[in-house]
């Protein structure tokens, strides 16, 4: 064994129970055989993502707000037995905004990829 391969350190962490619970888990599910290989698997290759709560709260309610609109929309619809235009722009300006909010969320995932 090479020098610098011999793991002859030693870390000792703490945790509390649930953090151990979790992390047994998923070691568990892992399939991994040694418990140290799966710890050093997830610190060196392991990718932590941080979200922005607000951003993600903005894009939930522009999911809201768009499915609120579809709904008036649809009861506007089935009470008149006529569409709008302007409907139809309602609906496709949500989706744009939608879609530029999780276009958003995807470069978050794309700034952790390797």
């Amino acid at each position: 064994m090479k020098e610098s391969n011999k793991k002859n350190r030693y870390m000792q962490i703490r945790l509390s129970q649930e953090e151990y619970d979790a992390i047994e888990k998923k070691f568990q599910n892992s399939g991994m055989r040694s418990r140290s290989d799966f710890i050093r698997a997830m610190i060196f290759d392991g990718i932590i993502v941080h979200f922005d709560e607000k951003e993600l709260r903005k894009t939930n309610q522009l999911i809201a707000n768009i499915g609120n609109n579809i709904n008036q929309i649809a009861v506007r619809v089935n009470s008149t037995g006529r569409i709008y235009d302007e409907d139809f722009a309602e609906i496709q300006n949500g989706q744009r905004e939608i879609f530029n909010a999780l276009t958003s969320v995807l470069k978050c995932f794309a700034r952790t990829r390797r």
